[in-house]
């Protein structure tokens, strides 16, 4: 398959134009020629030496991550910028980014595949950014005590040991779950007003403490990598379908 083609394809099913205006990431192609042809494609959450350096040892054309390079443009190719394009070019591996578009996908995105693992019904598009939404909120069919999903996100997650992390506000039984992976505690205010029992995210910040307490809402810290692997083992599958080689490159941050 032609890159260009690849790219265009991820771009559609994605609505990657959708997001154009409200991300930081210039998501789509961002290293590579267009008229190159793709045959094994890898995915990883991170561009970053070591993931670039596995996807190519995997014998990959293609690099597709959720935190790709590039958020508002480069000023200059030096340091650590230098080391992560440098390898890309040296071994013709092309990269493919998508950020927000890839937590926000009502089927293949991060917040989509905690609410599969979560067995949520009744789901519907959550954490408003501008016209789109970043994650999804749904109905626990049997609803949940706090130390029992803590206990599946941290036996299903690849928190590398780090565990899920609770601030337990809300109440004992959680039915109504919003979920915005990665640095999502900023839609804490969304959640309470949508009555949700619980936001289920990646990292927290000093001031979520107060605010979920005062908010009555519990609040699930789980991992901003571990809460954001779904995304790009879907576009495997999917690369897959297409008739791509693909080879998921697993780098657990712990954080």
């Amino acid at each position: 398959m032609r890159l260009s083609e690849c790219c265009a394809r991820l771009d559609e099913r994605l609505a990657t134009a959708d997001y154009a205006d409200v991300d930081a990431s210039a998501n789509g192609l961002q290293v590579g020629p267009p008229e190159a042809d793709v045959d094994h494609a890898a995915v990883a959450v991170d561009a970053a030496v070591e993931t670039i350096e596995r996807a190519a040892d995997a014998g990959a054309d293609l690099l597709v991550v959720h935190h790709g390079l590039s958020w508002g443009g480069f000023d200059r190719v030096t340091g650590r910028q230098y080391r992560r394009i440098a390898p890309l070019i040296e071994r013709d591996l092309a990269l493919y980014v998508s950020h927000l578009p890839l937590d926000g996908h009502r089927e293949l995105g991060n917040a989509a595949g905690l609410a599969d693992l979560l067995g949520l019904v009744d789901r519907e598009p959550f954490g408003t950014m501008g016209p789109v939404h970043v994650g999804q909120r749904g109905r626990a069919p049997d609803p949940y005590g706090t130390d029992d999903l803590r206990e599946l996100l941290a036996a299903e997650l690849d928190h590398g040991g780090a565990g899920v992390q609770v601030l337990d506000f809300g109440p004992d039984r959680i039915e109504d779950v919003a979920i915005v992976t990665g640095s999502g505690v900023d839609w804490l205010d969304e959640a309470r007003a949508a009555g949700a029992d619980a936001l289920l995210t990646g990292e927290g910040k000093q001031q979520v403490y107060h605010e979920a307490r005062e908010a009555g809402v519990t609040v699930f810290l789980a991992g901003h990598y571990a809460t954001e692997t779904f995304g790009v083992r879907a576009l495997a599958d999917l690369l897959d379908g297409w008739g791509l080689e693909t080879t998921y490159v697993d780098c657990p941050t712990g954080l």
